[in-house]
């Protein structure tokens, strides 16, 4: 071991979490300029560790987007808790393989413990089955299996052992405006993407339950329908309970999409909005949003655990690995892969650090951001916000003399390095989406970027020729 190595890179990433409240939040460098930077030749023999992480920092740092930083507003990325990195860095020296319990103990009780806090915290049944993904497509995924396991066991087939060939056909119920996650994962699990039926949404990207009233019982057989906690573009929230009613009614499965909304449940002033969710069959979210943990950790949990476990236990069949004797957790039982990471760790260390009080006082933090940011804007008659600022998501449109300027007012806002937000397409026009998701932002960060992105609207490049 060479403790300089790990002293000089402790010093470095500190000096990088220092420089995020002044540092410009674009990247700096070109993809040509990166790739004359770390396409090097690879020596034929062994370079010295320090000497390799001193030239990938060179090399890497000025193509960072500074993610962690207070006035990035784009993909609902959250920063990083300091516990959590921390954390996350042990995790990386201990090297536990978290697969199961005999390889790694420690990391499995944490993640045990851990997953009965998320539990608590999202206001979720107790007895729920919770396994920790690399993010909310694997999460869906996840979720999704475990109800094609359930729908095509109550027809007789065992999807397990048999496979799709000769199955009964699932229906796949959404909302206009699910996420292309959720695609995503129907396509992986064998469900298709092109086969789905799409519900209405209405102008918030609210899933239409009259609606779904009317199609879920037009079709035959087995049904999954998959509901939104937090439409990405507004925040928007589906009518949950209404929504896993009529699943129930017509004997079919409720899946929630709740990658940032769920996290609504932490807070005793925003819970309201997400009432009755818990009375869906399985939901989904991510930690490295809105919980500040570092890439990459999603939730899945489902209410089934025997459905949950069916669909993904791995330990089936492999002889060498000694099954569970009492009743510790093998990780893997609740997730897609074998071998993994022990995410559990960083999870424990930033419920731990923030506590009940703290998630909830960050989520709302971010939702009075979002407001004050759709305020600042708001006073320019020439920016319209397109939805209801209900969580942390702000929809606005620029326009000058009629003509919409939003993609120019975006680009030369990330160019200008105060701020960086992204673009999206809302009713066939462009739109600016910003999510306020970091632990780091204060109100001052979101007045300095709102009136960062007010002057590109008034600039000569963004006018009307």
């Amino acid at each position: 071991m060479d403790p300089e190595l790990f002293q000089r890179t402790a010093e470095i990433a500190a000096e990088y979490l220092k420089s995020l409240p002044e540092r410009p939040v674009r990247a700096d460098a070109s993809l040509d300029e990166l790739r004359a930077a770390l396409d090097v030749a690879l020596e034929d023999a062994p370079q010295p560790a320090l000497q390799v992480i001193e030239e990938l920092v060179a090399a890497a740092v000025p193509g960072l987007v500074g993610t962690q930083s207070p006035r990035y507003f784009g993909f609902v990325i959250g920063g990083a808790l300091d516990a959590a990195i921390a954390a996350d860095w042990l995790t990386s020296v201990w090297d536990q393989n978290c697969a199961g319990y005999p390889g790694g103990p420690s990391s499995t009780v944490a993640e045990e413990v851990a997953c009965r806090w998320l539990l608590d915290i999202l206001g979720l049944p107790a007895g729920a089955g919770v396994g920790l993904t690399t993010g909310c497509q694997m999460a869906h995924f996840t979720c999704l299996a475990a109800a094609r396991h359930r729908a095509l066991a109550q027809a007789g087939w065992d999807v397990e052992a048999d496979g799709l060939f000769g199955a009964p056909p699932i229906r796949v119920l959404l909302g206009a405006k699910a996420h292309t996650t959720v695609f995503g994962a129907l396509r992986m699990l064998g469900l298709g993407s092109r086969r789905v039926e799409v519900v209405e949404a209405d102008d918030q990207g609210r899933m239409r339950v009259p609606e779904l009233a009317r199609l879920l019982p037009a079709g035959q057989g087995p049904a999954i329908v998959i509901a939104q906690v937090g439409e990405v573009n507004t925040g928007a929230i589906d009518d949950v309970p209404a929504i896993a009613h009529l699943a129930r009614e017509h004997g079919a499965w409720c899946h929630v999409d709740g990658a940032f909304g769920l996290w609504a449940a932490a807070s005793p002033k925003l819970r309201g909005l997400i009432d009755g969710v818990a009375e869906a069959d399985s939901w989904a979210t991510d930690a490295h949003k809105w919980l500040n943990v570092p890439y990459d950790s999603g939730v899945a949990i489902v209410g089934d655990r025997a459905a949950h476990a069916a669909a993904m236990n791995s330990f089936t069949g492999a002889e060498y690995i000694p099954q569970p004797q009492h009743d510790e957790r093998y990780p893997s039982e609740w997730v897609p892969e074998f071998s993994r990471r022990a995410r559990g760790f960083a999870v424990y260390a930033a419920l731990r650090e923030l506590g009940r009080d703290g998630v909830a006082a960050l989520v709302e933090r971010c939702c009075s951001g979002a407001r004050l940011m759709a305020e600042e804007l708001a006073r320019d008659p020439r920016a319209t916000i397109l939805n209801d600022v209900v969580l942390n998501q702000v929809l606005v449109r620029f326009a000058c003399d009629g003509v919409n300027v939003t993609d120019a007012v975006i680009d030369g806002a990330q160019r200008e390095g105060t701020c960086w937000m992204g673009g999206t397409t809302w009713d066939g026009e462009p739109a600016m989406r910003i999510s306020v998701c970091n632990w780091r932002t204060t109100e001052d960060d979101i007045r300095r970027s709102a009136n960062a992105i007010l002057t590109q609207v008034g600039s000569p490049a963004q006018s009307p020729a």
